[in-house]
């Protein structure tokens, strides 16, 4: 029985030796020769004094290293922590304090842009360098060793995620993902968690060890590691890529024969105005999105593009993994549809007491079953507000394992199927109701196919909160007039944007979606400000 990620890479390693598991760049790894670096790794924390359930952290791009990094820590039965390579120092300093990290994995280059945040990192002992291990300690608390050593150490039966002192309820990850309130929070993941999402993931997608998986999103990102752990499952290959040009990317997939790429909508509208030829697409089976709700004219320019490949609408929290998605043969029969829960979730929509909502009663999802996480590191509170009592559990159970509310507006058809209405903290009340953010911007999405990325906000006027329309478009010559003169038709009274700004891109976040807090920051006072002068208005 497999009960960590390590064991799930030996398994891979020996039911699949002549695979490869990675591709970087020119060089390719074998899974027994990945296996040969986690365990040089592992050996090399071992030693350090990594025990279980101390926390390693991953300061790097994705790169081997970053794997062997991942694995390496989970062999010694310790907890790593993949840090975005895009935050700054302050950012990880912030993540390094909070869950405690003892070691450090990262580049010298990195190491240099955190010289003067480490000093007050005192839990960290050690920093191992991917490059240069002749760097000087940026603080007198801090040794640098190299991440591999010069001779490999002994093989890896002593172990402890081997000898089974690493168990599958046992922490396997911090992810830290950014809230709508103060500073990122760390998502701790358990083994099981892991696991399960993964064996689930690739049931559905029906990944098979033919597979080539495109690795485009962070792998700070739940949805981008999850690439990694549902080709491990099934024996498929990974292709590590960071994304900077979208032509960089079609070559990739042409070069390797790409057969299932991940991304969030924002990368999507930038893959789809790739110069893609038919063969350069043709090896592409299937494409998930997740993250945010993929427009429909985006969807329909991708089904152009990939014309082999079947479309999966993923929706899902890092507090859960992934909770539903629409099977391809339901996209025309159910448009904008989040589908239904994914194998070993179940999906409930409840009012506040916690009672059932009936068939498209609006109320918040709750996502109970094996892909709950263990709740926030070091936030009681938070946890609280989040991880609470499993509306399905009869009372007589005494110990219940909780079940995570998701803070999402959400609602069933009568078949059961589940339809996004809004996040309970970006909800638009306006003129006395309720709005979803999600709503208007599918309408505005549907009025030029050049818009690349639209966001919907709430902004006080002075006497209600009125409704802002801020988008960023490929098209030279946007025409707002005649975009609001549309809505007018499409969307009632109470939901018609009171402007529409046209920017050259929106601000996003280190998960690639948009920032819809740093835009409701910027434009607070858009309304009340009478000369009305930021940057980027087109009206």
């Amino acid at each position: 029985m497999i009960k960590n990620l390590y064991q799930l890479l030996q398994h891979a390693q020996q039911a699949f030796p002549e695979h490869t598991a990675l591709h970087f760049k020119d060089k390719s790894l074998s899974y027994p020769e990945l296996y040969q670096q986690v365990n040089a790794v592992a050996a090399n924390l071992y030693q350090l004094g990594v025990k279980r359930f101390d926390r390693v952290a991953v300061y790097l791009p994705k790169q081997f290293e970053t794997i062997f990094s991942i694995w390496g820590a989970n062999a010694c039965g310790g907890v790593f922590v993949p840090v975005n390579p895009a935050l700054k120092p302050e950012q990880v300093q912030h993540i390094l304090q909070d869950c405690n990290v003892r070691v450090l994995v990262t580049s010298k280059d990195r190491l240099a842009g955190l010289a003067e945040v480490l000093a007050d990192c005192p839990d960290l002992h050690t920093i191992l360098l991917t490059d240069d291990d002749s760097t000087k300690p940026p603080a007198a608390h801090l040794t640098v060793k190299p991440l591999l050593p010069a001779i490999s150490q002994a093989g890896p039966d002593f172990l402890p995620a081997l000898t089974g002192a690493v168990t599958d309820s046992d922490m396997a990850a911090i992810l830290y993902t950014s809230g709508s309130t103060g500073k990122p929070k760390g998502v701790v993941l358990s083994q099981r968690n892991m696991l399960v999402g993964a064996s689930s993931v690739a049931s559905y997608l029906q990944n098979t060890a033919d597979d080539v998986i495109l690795a485009l999103l962070p792998l700070s990102f739940d949805y981008g590691l999850s690439q990694l752990t549902t080709a491990f499952t099934v024996g498929a290959s990974v292709l590590l890529l960071d994304f900077f040009l979208v032509q960089d990317v079609v070559r990739a997939v042409a070069r390797h024969k790409v057969t299932g790429i991940a991304a969030v909508p924002p990368l999507w509208a930038q893959l789809a105005k790739a110069k893609w030829s038919e063969d350069s697409a043709a090896s592409v089976r299937y494409l998930t999105n997740s993250g945010g709700a993929m427009p429909q004219p985006l969807l329909n320019q991708l089904q152009r593009i990939f014309s082999n490949a079947e479309p999966y609408l993923m929706y899902g929290l890092t507090e859960a993994f992934r909770s539903t998605y629409l099977p391809p043969a339901d996209l025309a029969r159910k448009p904008g549809s989040m589908g239904k829960a994914i194998p070993n979730a179940e999906i409930v929509v409840v009012r506040e007491d916690g009672s059932l909502c009936g068939p498209n009663e609006p109320g918040e999802l709750v996502h109970r079953g094996p892909l709950v996480s263990l709740g926030y590191w070091n936030a009681p509170e938070k946890t609280a507000e989040r991880f609470k009592f499993d509306p399905m559990i009869p009372s007589g159970i005494q110990l219940q394992s909780p079940a995570v509310w998701s803070g999402d507006t959400v609602k069933t058809d009568e078949e059961g199927y589940l339809y996004f209405v809004g996040r309970r903290d970006e909800m638009i009340k306006t003129s006395g109701y309720r709005v979803s953010p999600t709503e208007i911007e599918e309408a505005v999405y549907r009025l030029d196919p050049a818009l690349v990325d639209v966001a919907a906000i709430g902004v006080y006027d002075g006497v209600d909160q009125a409704i802002l329309v801020i988008v960023a478009t490929s098209g030279s010559d946007p025409d707002v007039k005649s975009w609001q003169t549309q809505l007018k038709r499409s969307l009632p009274n109470f939901m018609q944007p009171k402007e529409i700004i046209v920017l050259a891109s929106l601000p996003k976040n280190a998960n690639g979606k948009i920032d819809r807090k740093s835009l409701a920051s910027q434009y607070q006072d858009y309304f009340l400000d009478s000369n009305n002068s930021m940057t980027g208005s087109s009206t």
